[in-house]
């Protein structure tokens, strides 16, 4: 008997009809309060932060007030909500801020950076040492010369990068662990600075370096304005580019009432804080001064407002950047892939060593920036400046939800957790609390938000 082969037809199955061909789903529309899409734990935040405000709005004022005016006086005769208060808050905020944006891509990739305040000590020692004995001495450029302040910045900013790029090199490649290295690097950076500088304050620093301090560096209200609307703008704009997107791939949109909602609440936050921070104004005395200086008179009932500080709009200037490398970019899609699941992320090509010295170097840059709004601020490099800044920084991302088991963490929560901060510092020290009862309360407050996050990720399904 002989075997017949099989035939095509018997080895291949028939392929199954895929009948007619259909039109790809319309995006599905989200309905009611979801459709806003609103992120339960930064709305928290904000709740928290605004009670914050609220309650030492009211404090301040019962302070002040009268016997008999109530809660209504309290509030109105309170200092925290006053514009002056508000232009000095968003100014100490900066440096930590900045800091916070780096170390949310520290934490979640599963690491940790001690040494962020000594380092940003290094860098403003770095710096001061270029604009006062390095660039006029060594350098033979004049005092007030247009380069200082250019090249002490650049060198601050190598300086930063250099050294996180080792303490990166050391937990990337030589696998120490990150505790263990940027806790060595607490101790060694901060002495480099009070080596760099002889143990000495350095000052007066250029004056075009102050401009990233505060008041000395503002850009008036008109310009103010100006920012404002191009940031209305490039919000409206961004939120079209992303429908747009979101409808090309088939995405659940937002209704058109929710874009607009949610168009509306940005525009009329940034309006608001540009209104706030233009209401205050320049003391008439340095106003007379600077007319004087002219050759000048003041005319009568002449006022100026400050306007948005330098500083402020650098810190705005990272937080796109990093939400831009945290949500569009390779690298940043690489550090959360590698604080979700390392060993994957590893398997599935990533060079995850050399992330790691990338990310402590851009820890580093950022703590240059920081360095330099510090000192700026200040007027001149002290050997205790960014002390225990690190502890704030990783208050501040831990407040703005970054978990530390990794994976997780968002910029804006970050810069979020920093105002909460230096709210809670700045609110304590106006109603008369002592330092060490400051420090109790935001050691206490940080367990606390550690807690409350556990314990929403644990009903949520989240991993912790």
């Amino acid at each position: 008997m002989t075997d017949t082969p099989p035939t095509a037809d018997a080895v291949t199955p028939a392929r199954p009809d895929p009948g007619p061909i259909t039109e790809p789903p319309a995006p599905h529309v989200r309905r009611g309060l979801d459709a806003l899409e609103l992120d339960k734990r930064f709305l928290g935040m904000v709740g928290a932060f605004a009670l914050i405000c609220l309650a030492f709005q009211l404090w301040t004022g019962l302070r002040v007030s009268p016997p008999g005016a109530g809660p209504l006086g309290w509030l109105t005769n309170g200092s925290f909500l006053t514009p002056r208060n508000i232009f000095n808050l968003t100014v100490q905020t900066v440096s930590v801020a900045i800091m916070a944006t780096g170390m949310v891509f520290v934490i979640v990739m599963r690491h940790i950076d001690l040494s962020v305040g000594s380092l940003l000590g290094t860098c403003s020692a770095a710096m001061a040492m270029m604009q006062t004995v390095v660039l006029p001495q060594w350098m033979g450029l004049g005092l007030g010369s247009d380069l200082i302040a250019p090249l002490a910045i650049v060198s601050g900013l190598v300086v930063g990068a250099a050294v996180g790029a080792l303490h990166g090199w050391l937990i990337g490649y030589m696998m120490v662990p990150a505790f263990i290295v940027t806790l060595g690097g607490l101790l060694v950076w901060r002495n480099v600075a009070w080596h760099l500088s002889g143990g000495q304050t350095i000052g007066p620093l250029d004056a075009n370096f102050q401009l990233f301090g505060g008041t000395g560096g503002t850009i008036g209200e008109t310009a103010s304005w100006v920012v404002a609307g191009l940031a209305v703008a490039a919000t409206w704009g961004a939120m079209v580019i992303g429908r747009r997107r979101r409808i090309r791939f088939g995405f659940p949109i937002k209704p058109l009432w929710a874009e607009a909602t949610m168009g509306s609440l940005f525009a009329g936050l940034i309006l608001g804080f540009v209104a706030v921070i233009n209401a205050y104004e320049i003391p008439v005395r340095r106003l007379q001064r600077e007319f004087e200086a002219r050759g000048e008179v003041m005319p009568e009932g002449y006022t100026e407002a400050f306007g948005l500080p330098i500083s402020v709009l650098l810190l705005a200037v990272v937080a796109i950047v990093m939400m831009v490398i945290a949500t569009r970019t390779r690298f940043g899609r690489y550090i959360y892939a590698t604080g979700g699941n390392p060993e994957a992320t590893q398997l599935a090509g990533v060079n995850t060593r050399m992330l790691t010295v990338k990310v402590f170097a851009l820890m580093g840059v950022l703590c240059a920036l920081a360095a330099l709004v510090a000192s700026a601020r200040l007027t001149f490099h002290s050997n205790d400046v960014g002390t225990l800044d690190e502890l704030r920084v990783i208050a501040a991302a831990v407040i703005g939800g970054t978990a530390l088991s990794g994976g997780l963490g968002t910029i804006y929560g970050a810069i979020l957790g920093a105002v909460v901060m230096q709210s809670l510092q700045s609110g304590m020290a106006m109603v008369g609390v002592e330092a060490p009862y400051q420090n109790m309360v935001v050691g206490a407050v940080l367990v606390l938000a550690v807690l409350v996050d556990i314990i929403y990720r644990r009903r949520s399904g989240e991993r912790i």
